[in-house]
């Protein structure tokens, strides 16, 4: 092992790496420097680190950073990382959080860099478009297929509710791929490098009643918005849903009220009746929520 100002870190503990805490170490230096170059970072920045592992990240980010606080789930491994600074001109500037990130309340950061858990990619990525303040980006490695699904656009093959809602909350981007054999042990699959601006401030909506109605409109991806929203369970859900609204705002039921009627007729206003979800754009899905809600139609 070298010291900490090496490059290749932790390279003999092969064994300790846990495949299901997803622990695929990155061992290439020039991917990391060009992770921590990608993030800009200011050395007045806080850096919040997910999954450090044995830390060959960790001290690049060490090397432009007032500070980094790094959450590592393993013992084993925060223990490694703890010993790798020890004595030497970056150990006052790291805080260790031993524990699950997604158990944890987040502390302030300026920037977050990860190599993350494959596993916890999407609850990881709404944890911190979620997280206030509003930290300045994010850049983070996932498995390519996740990381293309967060860049897609309107009529992209891999365009879904997760393209929609991350960039409902902040700028996404590809800024780079990284091959396999750039981790111990190597993944099955290839990794993307994602940075993540959040907007700010972030859009007024009621994220609950949005991804009600994503849900429903990506339930059927190749299917039109009509087919989508007309299935039983859906008109079940929406009526009681009215029902409910009536109830807590003293209006009264309409006689002979119809749900699937309003429904339709609020598709039908806008022209998307005939369109799929696949190919509709922010700006579409906000006119569509706000539509619903003037007919007080509600989604959760």
């Amino acid at each position: 092992q070298k010291s900490a100002g090496g490059t290749e870190g932790s390279r003999h503990f092969g064994p300790m790496f846990n495949k299901d805490l997803g622990q695929h170490i990155l061992i290439n230096p020039l991917v990391s420097q060009s992770i921590v170059d990608k993030a800009r970072l200011k050395q007045t920045d806080t850096v919040l680190e997910v999954g450090p592992g044995t830390g060959n990240l960790t001290i690049k980010i060490l090397e432009q950073a007032k500070r980094v606080i790094a959450c590592e789930a393993d013992a084993r491994l925060a223990a490694e990382l703890t010993k790798r600074v020890q004595g030497g001109p970056y150990q006052h500037k790291l805080e260790i959080l031993h524990g699950d990130v997604m158990k944890r309340d987040l502390p302030f950061f300026d920037v977050c860099i990860s190599n993350t858990p494959y596993q916890i990619s999407s609850p990881l990525t709404f944890k911190l478009l979620f997280h206030r303040p509003t930290f300045r980006c994010a850049v983070l490695m996932f498995q390519r297929e996740f990381a293309l699904r967060l860049v897609a656009r309107p009529g992209d093959s891999l365009y879904n509710r997760l393209s929609v809602n991350c960039q409902l909350y902040a700028k996404v981007s590809l800024v780079m791929s990284v091959g396999k054999n750039n981790f111990k042990p190597p993944p099955n699959v290839e990794s993307s490098v994602v940075k993540i601006e959040p907007l700010d401030p972030p859009p007024p909506i009621d994220f609950e009643e949005w991804d009600g109605m994503l849900r429903i409109a990506f339930s059927r991806r190749n299917k039109t918005l009509a087919a989508s929203f007309k299935s039983t369970a859906t008109m079940q859900m929406l009526e009681s849903n009215y029902k409910t609204f009536c109830a807590s705002n003293e209006v009264m039921m309409e006689e002979g009220f119809d749900i699937k009627q309003r429904v339709l007729g609020v598709l039908d206003k806008l022209g998307f009746a005939e369109t799929r979800a696949s190919k509709m754009d922010i700006d579409d899905f906000l006119k569509l929520l706000a539509a619903f809600h003037d007919a007080d139609i509600h989604f959760c």
